[in-house]
């Protein structure tokens, strides 16, 4: 476990020969199933997926038709390795990390992000995942453009990206 992060940006999604982690940046369908494959370890009793995927509402918009997503590749895919690190900080029985982000225009029900995380044990994959997906929106260089009935904007409740090492995830277990 934990033979360090692949950093490239990936243009078409396959799993790394080497590693535990996988991170990348891609306009290509996210490939689920192979991620998830990917993560099963035999000394790994866990694996957590989570997908995000474009709904049709967002903050009080109805009619979301949807999203493009922007992002600045040379910085992301850095940041992504830096939350796999901080998992493997954290959580240091961790098996493997996807984190993956798609680019370009989505449309309803189609998935924008995966994160997967397999552990020995079920409280720290589902933990490990939840600090994952939280890290990512907090410290990640990625934008979102919606488009919905009546208008369009780039996505509302913008922050300051932050480091890995200084999100928390209040309300879980072991904060």
């Amino acid at each position: 476990m934990g033979n360090g992060p692949l950093t490239a940006t990936i243009r078409v999604m396959h799993a790394p020969h080497d590693g535990d982690t996988w991170v990348g940046i891609s306009a290509e369908i996210m490939p689920i199933a192979d991620a998830y494959e990917w993560a099963v370890l035999a000394d790994c009793g866990a694996v957590v997926l989570f997908s995000g995927t474009v709904r049709n509402h967002a903050e009080g918009r109805r009619g979301v038709q949807y999203l493009t997503y922007e992002a600045y590749q040379e910085q992301a895919t850095p940041k992504m390795a830096d939350i796999a690190a901080e998992i493997r900080v954290r959580w240091p029985e961790t098996g493997r990390i996807v984190l993956l982000h798609r680019t370009g225009r989505l449309e309803l029900g189609e998935s924008s992000v995966i994160v997967v995380v397999s552990s020995p044990h079920r409280p720290e994959a589902f933990e490990a995942g939840r600090f994952a997906i939280d890290a990512l929106k907090a410290t990640v260089p990625i934008w979102k453009h919606e488009v919905w009935d009546g208008g369009s904007d780039w996505g509302t409740g913008a922050q300051s990206l932050t480091s890995a090492s200084s999100v928390t995830t209040a309300g879980w277990a072991g904060e």
